[in-house]
């Protein structure tokens, strides 16, 4: 809405945006968009001297070059023509990294806790011998496990990354060599020709129609044209027509460069220092686990500090041992020990999942984060380039105008109703094929291959007639070549702007014809009559009137537009032997019949249309940001989904009403242009972000990389996904960064935690899913294995308190967290989507709307009011160390903290409340109630009381070797066998019981849509193979009688008290029932809304074309 904003609602809307300017203002004298390389200014000559090399510019096939002695001399002072590749940790850091956890920690310090009581007594604390062995071996596993997985991510990853292109051909000594890149040193001259790799920056001192292709670095589509410059370029270096950059593709003509930059001085390792200095961001699911492991650990060590000394100052006074094994037993219990492994191995099997289909991933916490991106309730971005990510980077005839007729070259459904579909018999069609067929400049890999089966080197317009024209002719193509051969050309460069060729092929009048093509304006200049039913009609006003219609709706869908024309020589003017010449324009330059207009576009890749679409109804925020034209970019866009609505200049141009007329909130789309990005403020960027519908064009990759900052500034998980070397500052910087494994740099695909191996925007889709249901799994995987620490705890509690004799030991708690839990946890990875739309139309889980962002500003504009500043200069004074370590730890005490804590949100966190509540209050208390029923019955069954187990176990000499008769309430006398048995028996069904219970947890835990009874509740085998697993190991462990010295059990334990977990077990599945019924509303509601207007089909131009490979 247009209105004037107050000083304090700009204060708050530049707040969020605070650390992104101190971070500008520390950084600004590293701005890398203006990139040191000043040698395309100097004249050649000087050059020459400079670089103490050797060319000849009227002849560069005469050039000395460098000695063979001077270049290796050169090589040995500046180092090899090779990008310095990021510093790595070591195998051993690595592993460390992962050893030292918090929850590898506490495992540790318990097992040398659990010796050193071994070294206090012996022969009582003989059991800690396996304890304290096992629970120091299970935090090196723990950690082995997840240093393995991420080994064997980097093997795989290292194969995709070459770093440079592996040959060139170079000038030493007076002759051509090829040598490797590597080896390329300043001065160096260096031969280019059409499909090489330019192996280092080069300024050009001669040049045939050479033109390379720079849209990996710079995101422009069309090749630009290169040139010797004898006096040198004022442009920018990115600019500059004399400079071609390592890494580019030579798509037309050849040339010769002295090289004068090499490795990481280039612009291209340049844009890699900016990447290298890009601090990527930690994964959302490692900020989370991390969150969640040091709660449950603090949790831990408190209880068991408070109930380690309530044991020593009351029941189990003199006696340390016991008790310090009852904290260590607590410990245990909190602590889930196989989350780690399990997270880490559920990962692992989800990027194998994701691998089979074309998507590598680097990092494993990104898996995660692809459904981080939009899964459940966190409203993010999904920010895309356009060249080659979305499109295919192919030029593409769409429509030709001939005859004041339009026609389509492909079928579809975007043109009007009087374009005609294009037929080669139709008038003026024949001679648009021939003059696209006829005057070109393109070669092919081979000849002697189909047509359609060959690679067209040429640049992307060239490329895109020749196809065409190839479509038609098939298989007469080099027929017709040789049949009209050329007699003379003038190829197209920037300042004609057109091409023209005169072959021969003959006419009524004459043996030869002119044919013309290039840039509308200038081939119209050059006509004076045009073709009408194949007759030259004279150019009046209503012709050019239909040509201004014509091109208009041609140029309105970002097309490029290119004019044909034709002259017809006439012999007495132009006789067989006339001899044209370019130098004396000796051509025919006017008088031409105009033919047609042909317009091409770089058309979206299959399946990006509808992948589009389906992120949209996953609530995911899709924007482009590209290099190219706005127009260009916009029109795109509105043909793969991205675009629906009106941005503020197509709604005033069908109202009728002036741009300053039209209120924001009157549209939804917005295109942004990189000239204005420089110069937003906070509050335009927030206007911005509001957008449903959103393309920034003319971008550089620091205006990339800003855009990524301003979003996350927001609070949105953002990924980007592109292909380019100027992708890759924002690639690093992204919460999740996606390149291109085929048409990608290197450098993009070393910044990036995922790689599309087949360059298919559509495997993002699959992604995605992918990475919400691998968070769902990870959850339901959470959830399960902490339910079982209430029923844990609880019993540990008991036996302090009351006390009663311990119900489960420390070692059966392992058992269960690393024993069937393990198999089971794990067998959640292959568990499929609980709905038949699977999570794909639910809504992100961490929402990013007015609220959230105003209580972000808040929190960002009160720190901004607390920064300390110069008086003179009003620059931050950073805090000192010492300050920042007493705000850490005053801060908790502040009232802004506990409002920030308390603010109610709608996130949903990987581990919240209702988990917590599930886990520890519900199911966590019935399978606690089971579990010590079952305890208690065992011990009745075996004469004790609950009075009789608590007098007992206030003896302390009970329930071991050699203890005295115990006489119960019923006047029964129990010897010291018995009393062993009985503690056997009720400590194995304790256990049992919680296997029993978690086996119904299983898909208790699986049911939020739908009743845990279902086909896909019931549907994953492994969750069955899991339990089954875990019967074994309990049946192994309760009735094999040598392991009782070790983990307890009895062999006189009946089945039939398995009934009474069985009992609870039903009772947990009836209440997830209850449950869900109770929360299907507020689930149902978060469903993504349809969206008027999507379009959920191929695109037909795009099927057309692959139909033709």
């Amino acid at each position: 809405m247009n209105r004037t904003l107050t000083k304090e609602e700009k204060e708050l809307a530049d707040a969020g945006y605070g650390r992104l300017e101190e971070q500008k203002a520390i950084h600004a004298e590293q701005d890398l968009g203006h990139v040191d390389i000043t040698e395309h200014a100097i004249p050649l000559n000087d050059l020459n001297d400079k670089l103490s090399t050797s060319v000849d510019v009227k002849d560069p096939g005469n050039s000395n070059g460098l000695t063979s002695d001077e270049a290796k001399q050169r090589l040995a002072k500046n180092g090899p023509n090779i990008l310095t590749p990021p510093k790595k940790k070591s195998a051993l850091r690595k592993y460390m990294d992962r050893l030292l956890t918090m929850f590898n920690i506490l495992l540790i310090l318990s097992g040398i806790l659990e010796y050193i009581l071994l070294g206090v007594n012996f022969k009582e604390n003989f059991q800690n011998t396996y304890l304290g062995g096992i629970l120091i071996a299970v935090a090196f596993l723990n950690a082995f496990i997840d240093w393995y997985q991420v080994q064997k991510s980097e093997a795989i990853l290292a194969s995709f990354l070459a770093m440079i292109p592996p040959s060139c051909r170079v000038l030493r000594d007076s002759t051509i060599q090829t040598i490797p890149a590597a080896d390329l040193v300043t001065g160096d001259v260096v031969l280019l020709r059409v499909g090489d790799k330019t192996p280092a920056d080069m300024v050009v001192f001669s040049a045939v129609d050479l033109k390379v292709d720079n849209s990996s670095l710079t995101g422009e589509s069309e090749p630009q044209e290169r040139m010797a410059l004898f006096t040198g370029s004022s442009n920018r270096p990115v600019e500059a027509e004399n400079l071609v950059f390592n890494s580019t593709l030579v798509v037309n003509g050849e040339g010769w460069g002295i090289v004068v930059r090499t490795g990481d001085h280039t612009i291209i390792g340049q844009v890699a220092k900016l990447t290298s200095g890009e601090e990527g961001k930690e994964a959302p699911l490692a900020k989370e686990i991390a969150r969640f492991v040091i709660q449950i650990s603090c949790i831990a060590i408190i209880f068991a500090i408070v109930f380690l000394l309530v044991g020593l100052t009351t029941v189990y006074k003199g006696h340390p041992d016991l008790t310090v094994t009852f904290a260590v037993s607590v410990l245990v219990a909190f602590v889930p020990e196989g989350l780690p492994s399990v997270v880490t191995l559920l990962l692992s099997i989800a990027a194998k999942r994701m691998a089979s289909q074309n998507v590598l991933v680097k990092d494993l916490q990104g898996v995660e984060t692809l459904g981080m991106i939009s899964d459940y309730r966190i409203l993010t971005m999904l920010a895309t380039d356009k060249t080659g990510t979305l499109t295919r980077n192919q030029m593409t005839v769409t429509n030709l105008w001939s005859g004041l007729r339009m026609f389509s070259a492909f079928q579809s459904n975007n043109d009007d109703t009087e374009t005609t579909q294009f037929d080669l018999n139709a008038p003026g069609m024949s001679e648009m094929v021939d003059i696209a067929a006829l005057n070109s400049r393109v070669k092919f890999d081979k000849t002697d291959v189909p047509f359609d089966k060959r690679e067209i080197l040429g640049d992307a317009t060239e490329t895109g007639l020749t196809r065409f024209s190839g479509k038609y002719l098939g298989a007469m193509y080099d027929e017709y070549q040789k049949k009209f051969p050329k007699v003379f050309e003038v190829p197209f460069n920037s300042t004609n702007k057109w091409a023209l060729v005169i072959v021969e092929k003959p006419h009524k009048t004459g043996l030869m014809t002119s044919l013309i093509k290039g840039a509308p304006e200038r081939v119209l200049a050059k006509c004076s009559t045009y073709l009408k039913d194949d007759v030259e009609v004279p150019i009046t006003d209503e012709f050019k009137a239909a040509y201004d219609a014509a091109y208009n709706y041609m140029a309105s869908r970002g097309h490029r537009v290119i004019a044909c024309a034709r002259s017809l020589l006439n012999e007495e003017q132009y006789p067989v032997d006339v001899t044209f010449s370019r130098s004396d324009a000796n051509y025919p330059s006017e008088g031409y019949c105009f033919v047609g207009l042909v317009s091409l576009e770089d058309p979206p890749k299959h399946g990006v249309r509808e992948a589009i679409g389906t992120l949209r109804l996953a609530g995911i925020k899709v924007m482009m940001v590209t290099g190219d034209h706005p127009k260009t970019a916009e029109a795109i866009a509105r043909k793969i989904n991205l675009i629906l609505g009106h941005t503020r200049e197509t709604l005033a141009a069908k109202t009728g009403r002036s741009i300053e007329e039209v209120y924001e909130d009157e549209v939804s789309a917005v295109v942004v242009h990189g000239d204005d990005i420089d110069n937003l403020q906070g509050w335009q960027w927030d206007q911005i972000f509001s957008k449903d519908e959103i393309v920034f064009a003319r971008t550089s990759p620091k205006h990339k990389l800003e855009i990524v900052k301003r979003a996350q500034a927001l609070g949105h998980i953002v990924g980007v996904t592109g292909d380019g070397v100027n992708d890759s500052p924002a690639l690093k910087r992204a919460d999740l960064g996606i390149a291109m494994n085929i048409s990608g740099s290197d450098v993009s695909k070393e910044a990036a935690k995922m790689i599309l191996l087949d360059d298919n925007f559509a495997s993002t889709v699959k992604g995605v899913a992918e990475g919400r249901q691998i968070f769902v799994n990870l959850k339901r995987s959470i959830q399960y294995t902490i339910s079982h620490s209430t029923p844990e705890v609880i019993p540990q509690l008991l036996y302090v308190i009351v006390p009663i004799p311990l119900p489960l030991s420390a070692i059966l708690i392992l058992v269960i967290d690393l024993g069937f839990e393990l198999f089971v946890a794990l067998s959640f990875a292959w568990d499929k989507p609980e709905t038949v739309d699977g999570l794909m139309r639910m809504t992100p889980r961490k929402p990013v709307n007015e609220g959230s962002i105003a209580s972000l500003k808040r929190r960002a504009l009160r720190r901004t009011k607390t920064l300390r500043r110069d008086s003179e200069t009003q620059n931050i004074i950073p805090p000192s160390k010492l300050s920042k370590l007493a705000t850490k730890f005053t801060k908790p005490f502040t009232r802004e903290y506990w409002e920030d804590v308390m603010e109610p949100t709608d996130n949903e966190d990987l581990v919240d409340l209702k988990l917590l509540s599930y886990s520890y209050l519900e199911a966590g208390l019935i399978e606690t109630l089971g579990g010590l029923v079952a305890y208690f019955v065992v011990f009745f069954k075996n004469g004790f009381s609950p009075s009789d187990l608590k007098r007992a176990q206030q003896a302390t000499v009970y329930f071991v070797k050699g203890a005295p008769d115990f006489i119960n309430n019923r006047g029964q006398t129990i010897n010291d066998a018995q009393q062993i048995d009985a503690l056997g028996q009720a400590q194995s069904i304790v256990y049992l019981s919680i296997f029993i219970m978690q086996c119904f947890n299983v898909f208790a835990v699986k049911a939020k849509f739908s009743f845990p009874f279902g086909k896909r509740i019931l549907g994953n085998k492994w969750n069955f193979a899991g339990i089954l697993g875990g019967a074994c190991l309990g049946m192994f462990i309760v009735y094999t009688p040598p392991l009782h010295v070790v983990f307890g059990g009895s062999v006189h334990l009946s089945p039939l008290y398995w009934l009474i977990p069985v009992a609870f077990g039903c009772l947990l599945l009836v209440w997830t029932s209850i449950r869900v019924v109770l929360l299907r509303k507020s689930i149902q509601s978060s469903r993504v809304k349809d969206i008027k207007g999507l379009m959920m089909f191929p695109t037909m131009r795009t099927m057309s074309m692959r139909s033709k490979h």
